[in-house]
């Protein structure tokens, strides 16, 4: 006999699992990057403001509402006298004073990028303390100086102020690139017979020259927009920070934006060529 075959029973259907959706964690990754973009909005809003200005279909010199759009004020660009002495000058002192600085500075920095010397430590202290020193300090030794020299206050003593708290931003950008120089390079360059001179200026200078357009570069923007220094070291000489000064009792005219719109577009086209030499130069390491 066959036993009774017993009925299935019927089991019920598992209930189906919808995948859970991980909560999204605040991570200190994703709070430096907002914060990173919320510093870049809080530089670039004046900047904007000051392109968006240049535009003002404004009356008259109160540019400070907004009364139009209109692309007048770049065919009357120098339609201030002073204000356009103003601005040459602070662009030729500007031009000698990071020249200036950037041989000054590329010597100490390679100085103190490659030797151990007595004072270096010295040196470099002194180099920091100038860069961290407020203005204010340096401004009011230097007018005691140049007063004490008998030395009129004009272009001269201005460039010579400028030289002087360049010196440390350019010295500091060349001694980092130095520091991380391939020795071999050089070597190699001396066992195929060059020069200390030749092997400098054929192998090391060409290597370190993005650091060195850099911190000329950095001196340039320092100079040109420096007002503290300036003020002390000026004596008559308007220079185009201090024109701006004096011209808020009466009003700044559209001119002054779009004159800053267009050093602002040289600063940012420079920026731009130092960061491709440098990446080129990184490349060919």
């Amino acid at each position: 006999m066959t036993a009774p075959t017993l009925p299935r029973q019927r089991t019920a259907p598992a209930e189906e699992t919808l995948p859970v959706k991980p909560r999204r964690r605040i991570t200190g990754g994703g709070v430096l990057h907002a914060y990173t973009w919320v510093v870049i909005g809080w530089l670039i809003v004046p900047i904007a403001v000051m392109i968006l200005f240049g535009f003002n279909d404004t009356p008259g010199r109160y540019n400070q509402t907004w009364d139009g759009f209109t692309f007048k004020w770049y065919g009357r660009l120098f339609e201030y006298p002073d204000l356009t002495n103003a601005l040459i000058t602070s662009i030729l002192i500007a031009i000698v004073a990071s020249l200036l600085s950037g041989a000054l500075g590329t010597g100490i920095g390679y100085a103190l990028g490659r030797y151990r010397f007595r004072g270096s430590g010295t040196l470099n202290l002194i180099m920091f303390a100038t860069m961290s020193s407020p203005e204010l300090i340096m401004g009011a030794s230097l007018l005691s100086l140049f007063v004490s020299a008998g030395a009129g206050l004009g272009p001269v003593t201005i460039t010579i102020a400028h030289v002087m708290f360049s010196i440390s931003f350019v010295a500091v950008v060349v001694r980092a690139r130095v520091i991380t120089l391939d020795r071999s390079i050089e070597e190699a360059a001396a066992d195929l017979g060059a020069s200390p001179w030749t092997t400098f200026w054929k192998v090391t200078f060409p290597i370190i020259l993005p650091a060195v357009f850099s911190g000329v570069l950095l001196a340039f923007a320092l100079s040109i927009d420096d007002f503290i220094v300036t003020a002390f070291t000026a004596g008559t000489t308007k220079t185009f920070p201090l024109w701006i000064w004096g011209a808020t009792r009466v009003g700044i005219p559209p001119q002054v934006n779009v004159m800053g719109t267009l050093i602002f577009a040289v600063g940012v086209l420079f920026a731009v060529v130092a960061n491709v030499r440098s990446r080129s130069s990184r490349k060919r390491d």
